[in-house]
């Protein structure tokens, strides 16, 4: 991931959606499923081997995890949800436009409910694809 911010659409407002450079992948595979991790960089690192509430509050708070299967239609990708760190992202498809530029993917006017604020939001994603990584 090169970047993900986060434009509210009331007050129009751009932000970092996990902070600056944020530490993502997101992995298509050519069985139809998706999978995709993006953490905050500088994450909190717990104090001792058991976590406490806040701790766990703020690691929930610093990530996004999900997988799911997909399908491409019309300049889109649809993210089927099965599995997520938030269960309420699989109670419908994650419909987002996107572009392929050489060896960057961009996701962007994927507009959704900030899951953290509960505001109306339009991400932006920027991929590069790791070097090695074939195509499916």
């Amino acid at each position: 991931m090169l970047s993900w911010t986060r434009k509210v659409v009331a007050s129009g407002e751009v932000t970092d959606a996990m902070g600056p450079e944020p530490t993502g992948f997101l992995s298509y595979q050519a069985d139809g499923r998706v999978m995709a991790l993006v953490v905050r960089r500088g994450r909190p690192v717990p104090k001792g081997p058991r976590l406490t509430d806040d701790e766990k509050v703020a690691l929930f708070d610093s990530m996004l995890a999900y997988s799911g299967s997909y399908t491409v239609e019309n300049g889109r990708v649809i993210h089927h949800v099965d599995a997520s760190w938030n269960p309420a992202w699989g109670l419908s498809d994650l419909i987002r436009p996107f572009s392929i530029s050489g060896d960057r993917l961009l996701i962007s006017d994927a507009s959704a409910i900030d899951p953290v604020t509960g505001e109306e939001v339009i991400y932006r994603l920027e991929f590069q694809k790791v070097e090695g990584a074939s195509t499916p």
